[in-house]
């Protein structure tokens, strides 16, 4: 919305929350999340024509164009418990619409939601919209496509927008409204119109496929520790292929975010309820090469120190789901550090940009919890500073630490003092790069033993 603020001076744009505490950080110098970029846009626009506002009757009233980016998290029970979508908050929304709007309205879908949702929106807002508001509306499916730490920039160069509709003339006529605004920066043959349905379908669609080029990579990972292939050279190798390409070819730890895990899981489901269980098995494939992956490189981390960490001090790197974000929702750090804890050793941990708060509820909430309203802080109490500790910087977090678990990709991990890391660590002092980041011969010629996925293995690992 800032973006559009922003590219689009002579349009209103009013984002609402029922959060006051929410609203006020979004008016404050200290804006709620980081996004490289993202702070500089919302000052430029900032009471001009970007205003942020808990009056949602009044605005909704208002507006000509209404964008819906509520959350959709997956179900915790009943029905789909763990796959499906939970639209209790799309609904709610809808119905708030239909009560208040009046005339003509777009209604914009910007969350990500399973197919076939624009028609369940529209139903709500027939049987709720009162008769003396005069409502009618158009539906309209707009998803994102952004990727967290880049996402300025990917707004304001996107390689496509989407934008689906129905195949009426009113419909029609929605889709131009909303190609409008995007054609102001927008290249237009960057702007693709589609039906609701293939609109809604893409962006779970596009999620999968990107998530399985990396369960991809990572399954060639172990294969290529066996093997004493180097995995880097061969995403190297068929990234070369046109057809191909070398994004999304790095192998990890595991990949996170708010968007994979759950829109795979989404995508599964709805498969199963289609009658599609070959399908349906397909995409959850993905998720068990994830998790295992994760499994996978503690049970390195574990068998590399004498099959034990218990009472081992274990620095961790990096606990957001990838650089230059704050995001930490779904990160494979989570389930790496609770195997680490189950197994007995003490955490230290160090990301920049990532609070100690932050850290212990994500290790403490249950499966998707994380999605659902007022679930930030939950728990946090519940892990004890004997468990896990937070520092801020990187050689306070191996200060005696057996070993250095780098689990997300920050720059500045690059340039750490890794001599001056060693010489404070208990020996054999180990370095588990989760992230394929560093230079390993360095490091090994300090005298770390090195294990990187996907990478010849130090012989001190061999057999073990």
């Amino acid at each position: 919305m800032a973006m559009i603020a922003l590219k689009c001076p002579k349009i209103e744009v009013v984002v609402l929350d029922i959060s006051q505490q929410r609203i006020d950080a979004w008016n404050s110098d200290t804006l709620p999340i980081y996004e490289p970029g993202l702070e500089e846009v919302v000052k430029s626009c900032r009471g001009k024509n970007l205003f942020f506002s808990t009056d949602v009757d009044k605005h909704i009233a208002e507006a000509d164009v209404i964008f819906v980016s509520v959350n959709t998290p997956t179900k915790t029970k009943g029905m789909g418990a763990g796959m499906a979508s939970d639209l209790t908050y799309w609904e709610s929304a809808a119905r708030g619409i239909a009560r208040v709007a009046t005339g003509y309205k777009i209604i914009v879908e910007k969350s990500t939601v399973p197919v076939k949702t624009a028609e369940a929106v529209e139903k709500v807002l027939q049987s709720n919209a009162a008769v003396s508001n005069n409502l009618t509306f158009d539906v309209l499916s707009n998803p994102e496509f952004l990727a967290e730490g880049t996402a300025i920039s990917d707004l304001q160069a996107p390689d496509r927008v989407l934008i689906g509709g129905r195949t009426t003339p009113s419909g029609q006529k929605a889709l131009d409204t909303l190609a409008s605004v995007y054609e102001q920066w927008v290249p237009k043959e960057r702007v693709i119109k589609s039906n609701l349905w293939s609109a809604e379908l893409s962006k779970l669609a596009a999620n999968a496929m990107l998530a399985q080029r990396v369960s991809s990579m990572n399954s060639l990972s172990a294969l290529c520790e066996e093997t004493g292939a180097d995995v880097s050279q061969v995403a190297f190798a068929i990234g070369k292929d046109s057809r191909i390409g070398p994004k999304f070819l790095n192998a990890s730890v595991g990949f996170g975010g708010s968007c994979f895990q759950k829109d795979i899981l989404n995508l599964v489901y709805i498969c199963e309820q289609q009658g599609l269980p070959e399908v349906a098995e397909y995409w959850r494939q993905v998720i068990t090469i994830n998790d295992w992956q994760k499994q996978r490189f503690v049970k390195r981390m574990v068998n590399a120190m004498f099959n034990t960490v218990q009472n081992k001090r274990i620095a961790v790197l990096g606990f957001a789901f990838k650089k230059d974000t704050g995001d930490t929702r779904e990160t494979p750090a989570i389930d790496v550090c609770r195997a680490l804890l189950t197994e007995g050793a003490k955490l230290c941990i160090y990301d920049p940009k990532v609070s100690d708060q932050q850290i212990r509820s994500e290790l403490s909430l249950g499966k998707f919890e994380w999605d659902h309203p007022n679930s930030y802080g939950k728990g946090a109490a519940t892990i004890s500073s004997d468990q896990v500790s937070c520092v801020a910087d990187a050689i306070a977090a191996a200060d005696g630490a057996h070993a250095v678990a780098v689990l997300t990709e920050w720059d500045e991990f690059k340039t750490i003092d890794f001599q001056r890391m060693y010489n404070c660590m208990t020996k054999p002092a180990y370095i588990f790069d989760g992230r394929n980041l560093l230079d390993h011969a360095a490091l090994s010629k300090i005298g770390f033993t090195v294990f990187a996925l996907g990478k010849p293995l130090d012989p001190f690992l061999v057999n073990k």
